[in-house]
């Protein structure tokens, strides 16, 4: 499942209940958990955001349940992280020939690695 922008708080919600194998958030806000493990998935968790994506500025906060929380591409979270060095803003994910489209190929096609790296705290 992809899951862009907002659309990616609304799949951190769902996650429980969702049959699927891999959860790809990307220019996310947040996904109202603090880490994978709050999403109570067995899902492959993957996070992508370019650092001219403007979802950069919105801060990464839940305090008396107004905001989103972490950073799914922050390390802590321990999404697997997706390159999206070539996606350019928050629209670009999807570019043809952006590295973001050739690891979300990858990721559909069900390969573990789809050229991403694993952070600190990733489950498999």
């Amino acid at each position: 499942m992809f899951c862009h922008s907002y659309g990616s708080v609304v799949c951190g919600l769902a996650a429980p209940r969702l049959a699927a194998a891999d959860l790809v958030v990307l220019g996310s806000p947040g996904m109202r958990a603090d880490s994978v493990a709050d999403l109570h998935t067995d899902a492959r968790v993957w996070a992508a955001k370019d650092d001219s994506d403007w979802i950069g500025k919105v801060p990464n906060v839940e305090l008396f349940g107004l905001g989103h929380g972490e950073d799914p591409t922050s390390p802590g979270f321990g999404a697997r992280r997706v390159p999206a060095e070539q996606a350019k803003g928050h629209t670009g994910y999807f570019t043809p020939g952006t590295d973001s489209l050739r690891a979300f190929a990858r990721i559909a096609g069900g390969a573990d690695s789809a050229g991403a790296h694993r952070t600190t705290g990733a489950r498999t």
